[in-house]
């Protein structure tokens, strides 16, 4: 685990979000906190899958998305990719309407927290649920 994550953190969050502090859930925690960006269900199982099987990792996901410690980032092939929430997301409300980066080179998904997604303005009798905005390019890395 890197220096600039503890344990005491993962478990803060855990608590913080009344959930209980197991083995599973602070690994997970610990693989996005370490990763810094967007990760894939396959990705998570690589590498947590000397110590959690596939179904536990899923569920840990949803709770985790119902929680508001995760949201989701569509992608251009229909799969989804899981990031970490900021500490406004709560109890099933979501509120990171940020801009989300995918590199053509590496596929690396990156979250811009410091770019808002534009206000929208629906017409009549339609709601917003979410909205996302996919910028594609070539990240830091693999522009230099």
């Amino acid at each position: 685990m890197s220096g600039s994550i503890s344990q005491d953190q993962i478990s803060t969050l855990l608590r913080r979000n009344q959930l209980s502090v197991t083995e599973g859930r602070r690994r997970i925690l610990e693989v996005f906190m370490e990763a810094g960006i967007a990760l894939s269900h396959h990705d998570i199982e690589e590498k947590t899958s000397e110590r959690l099987d596939r179904v536990t990792v899923y569920r840990t996901l949803q709770t985790f998305l119902e929680k508001g410690i995760m949201h989701t980032i569509p992608t251009t092939d229909n799969s989804v990719l899981y990031a970490l929430c900021k500490d406004t997301c709560g109890d099933g409300h979501h509120h990171d309407d940020h801009v989300h980066f995918i590199c053509e080179i590496c596929g690396t998904t990156t979250c811009l927290d410091g770019l808002t997604i534009p206000f929208i303005t629906l017409p009549d009798g339609y709601q917003v649920s979410q909205v996302n905005m996919i910028v594609n390019g070539r990240c830091k890395k693999c522009a230099a």
